[in-house]
This record gives structure tokens, sequence and C-alpha cells, in this order.
């Protein structure tokens, strides 16, 4: 578009109110594609619907395309602009191609404001497609203008999407019998969704609500995983004071039932998968599993002090880029101390893989190959005391009330956290440090003392 259109110009890509990632597109024809029981997002030019560009395999080289933009560009000026336009779009079309109204407007692009130009576009095979359809099934879909959704799941937690008006908190205040909020949402996501803020505020205090906003980074599994040990703090605090709390995000799908999860599992002695399933049963949502689970082993490590004595906890992959041909072993201080080489698997072309089971911890490692010692220069590595440059791997974290979100080292070895039923001593070490991180809350300020 960019190439064919002169003057100015603006593109405004639209999500249907069911959005679906992809849609099989071989039997469509055109306006099919654009309008497809509301599940193909579509472009309009100049408040123009344009026809898509979308063909079938055959026609196609057995190629489909994409185009996708980044979601830090949600604008909500667009609601207005969207249902002002509704009806002139409507007139251009045949009758019969929309039987749905136009979706909420999601991203606005134009020469004038050149920062929201962080694009992508491409194609990729079809067999990749179908592929991709596949794992789409079941995904779920946040849909703002629905309103507030929210379930109960104990007598004094309730779990749900971000609150948009004051009638939101009425009905929090008179129907759920709610007195407390603890909000993951941040400000940016407040304003991109047209939210205001201060009247929610206004209106907590005219309900006596306890409002408590702790942003947590929507999509940022690292950023919940260090905040989730706080956040399930501040929960056990309002529940001590004897307050029915609404716990909520944006989407109600990840950061918020995550904490209510955690809760279970770490304060009443509930496992994971229990837990888990408890919650997604009464919810619907997809919280971030792996991040509740890395949690879990940061805080068991705060009363271990980094001397974790147990079953592994995580599954890391050592990589060797090197060249075909090699015989690569690796060794380190979880090789019975240097003394019995793990023998490294060829993946293809430069890059060698051992998979080995730690627990968190520190530790030291080499590669042998071809009989000489090398260090990786593509992982991290440290000089000993005798002159020796080893690789270093730290496996874990140790939590804390003041979470401090470091900038990751680049390392080419891939970590992944174990989810196992935990022993009787893991049970009590987590039981004991979640309670450390709620006592270390100001009852009164709910903040860090």
């Amino acid at each position: 578009m960019l190439t064919e259109k002169a003057g100015s110009f603006s593109l405004v890509l639209e999500r249907p109110l069911s959005p679906f990632p992809i849609q099989q597109l071989l039997l469509l024809n055109d306006l099919d594609n654009l309008f497809n029981r509301g599940r193909v997002p579509f472009a309009t030019w100049n408040k123009t619907v344009l026809a898509s560009s979308l063909q079938s395999a055959t026609e196609n080289s057995g190629k489909s395309g994409f185009v996708t933009f980044s979601s830090k560009f949600l604008k909500s000026q667009g609601w207005n602009l969207l249902n002002g336009q509704n009806g002139r779009v409507r007139s251009q079309m045949q009758t019969n191609t929309l039987a749905q109204p136009l979706s909420k407007l999601v991203c606005i692009f134009s020469e004038e404001e050149s920062e929201h130009g962080e694009w992508a576009h491409g194609n990729f095979p079809l067999e990749e497609y179908i592929k991709a359809l596949d794992r789409s099934k079941g995904e779920l879909y946040y849909n703002h203008s629905i309103g507030m959704r929210y379930s109960k799941i104990t007598e004094q937690i309730y779990v749900g999407s971000c609150i948009q008006t004051e009638d939101d908190v009425e009905t929090l205040s008179n129907v759920a019998g709610v007195t407390a909020i603890l909000n993951f949402q941040s400000g940016t996501e407040t304003e991109n969704w047209g939210i205001n803020s201060n009247s929610i505020n206004e209106s907590c205090q005219k309900f006596n609500i306890l409002m408590i906003n702790y942003p947590i980074r929507e999509g940022d599994s690292f950023d919940l995983r260090k905040k989730l040990p706080f956040c399930v703090g501040l929960l056990l605090r309002l529940l001590k004071k004897n307050l029915r709390v609404f716990v909520t995000c944006t989407t109600g799908f990840n950061r918020s039932p995550a904490c209510v999860i955690a809760y279970l599992h770490w304060m009443t002695d509930t496992s994971l998968h229990a837990a888990y399933n408890f919650v997604t049963g009464l919810h619907l949502c997809r919280p971030d599993r792996p991040a509740i689970a890395w949690a879990t082993w940061d805080l068991i490590d705060m009363v271990e002090n980094g001397k974790h004595e147990g079953p592994p906890t995580h599954a890391v992959t050592f990589v060797w880029n090197g060249q075909e041909g090699e015989d690569v072993t690796l060794v380190g201080d979880f090789t019975a101390n240097w003394k019995e080489p793990i023998r490294a698997n060829h993946k293809g072309g430069s890059r060698w893989e051992a998979e080995v089971r730690l627990s968190q911890g520190k530790y030291y490692y080499k590669f042998i190959v071809n009989g000489q010692w090398r260090h990786s220069t593509s992982s991290p590595s440290e000089r000993d005391q005798s002159g020796n440059v080893n690789n270093i791997i730290i496996i874990g974290d140790t939590a804390s009330v003041r979470p401090c979100v470091q900038q990751q080292i680049k390392d080419v070895n891939v970590v992944k956290v174990i989810e196992r039923p935990l022993t009787e001593n893991e049970r009590f070490m987590l039981a004991k440090a979640a309670r450390c991180v709620s006592f270390s809350i100001c009852p009164i300020r709910l903040a860090p003392k």
C-alpha cells in the first residue's frame, strides 16, 4: 500500500468482535475472506474498505500471507472513529457480505506518527499455516466490549477482567460484596483501553473499597515470576484483614488467576496441579503455569540459601556451537565433580546439545572437543583462582519482597523449570518462605517494611 498510494494516508487495522488469529482460506473468495463470520481481520484505507489479495494455495504457490503490528500501539481513540465510519463502510459493500457490525479498532498507522510503524509482513508455507490453525484451537481472546467479567473462587476471593466503569465498582460492592481490589493492570493499559482510573478510584472510596495497584507487565513471564511472591503476600494480608478481594488484570486470563493459584499452592498446601485445575475450572483463563513453578523454586531458595537438597528443579540444555564431525562432551560440577563427562548429541550443522536435570544453584562447566578442554564464547564465563576460564550458569533465583528485574545475561543454553510434586521438606520450606514474604509487608500501608 505504501508504494501504491501517494499523498496523505492512514491505515486502520481492525479486530473482529470474536477474534481468531488465522482462518482457513482455501475455499473462500475475496469477500468471504474479509467477512468470514467475523473471524478474519481486515483493513481500511482512508476509511475505504480494501479488497483482500489473499488467494488459494494453487494460485499462490502454496503460501499464505500475514501482517502483524506491535500490540503496544493499541489506540483508544479509534473506538469512536470506527463507530462513526461503520455506516459508510456498510453502504459500500453488498448487503449480504456484512451480517455482523464492524469490529472495534485496534491500531492506527499514519505518516504523521512514524513511531507507530513496527510492522512485519511476509509469507510462509501452507503446511505451516495448517499447523498454526491446529495450534490455535482453544485459544482465548479478550473482548473488551462485553464489559467486566468475574468469577467466585472462594468465599473471600473473586477473580476477573479489568474494571471499566463506576457501575462495575457498584456491581462488585453490591452484588459480590467486594471490599478490596488487587489490580495488576498498568497505567499504560488503562490509558490504552480508555479507562478513567480517577473516576474508578473515587467510586471505590464512595463504596468503601480498598484499591491496591501493583502493575505487572502483560505477557512478561519473567516479570510475573519475580513479582508473584509479593502479590501473594498482598493477597494474604488482605484476607487476614477479613476483606473480600477482587483480583484483577486487563483480561483476567493470566496475571490475576496466576496470583490466586499461587496463593492456593503456597498458603494452603495445595499442589500446583490441583490449584491450577481448581481455578481454571471456575474461571475461563489460561495462567502462565511455568512462571508459577519458577516463582515456587525462587521462594524455596529464600529459606535454603542457594543450596537445594532434593530432586532436580530445572532441565538445562547445554549448547556447543562448533563444526560437524567433532567429538563433544560436557563436564562440570554436576558430572561427579568433573570426573564423568556427558556426551553431547549432534543436532545438525554446528549445534551440539547435552541435556541435564539440575537443582537450582551456581555451576561451573566446560566442553571437551576432540580431546581439548574448551569454554563456550556464547555463554557466560568466569576465571577461577588458578587462572582457568570456565563457563558459569546460575539456575533459578531467590525471591524478594522488592523484586529487582535485571537485564538477563545472554546465554545459548536453554533452562526450563520442572513442575513436579514437592517433597515434604520442600513443602515446609515453601510455606515458611511464602509467609516470610507476607510478614515483610506492612499491614497498614500494604507495602514492603
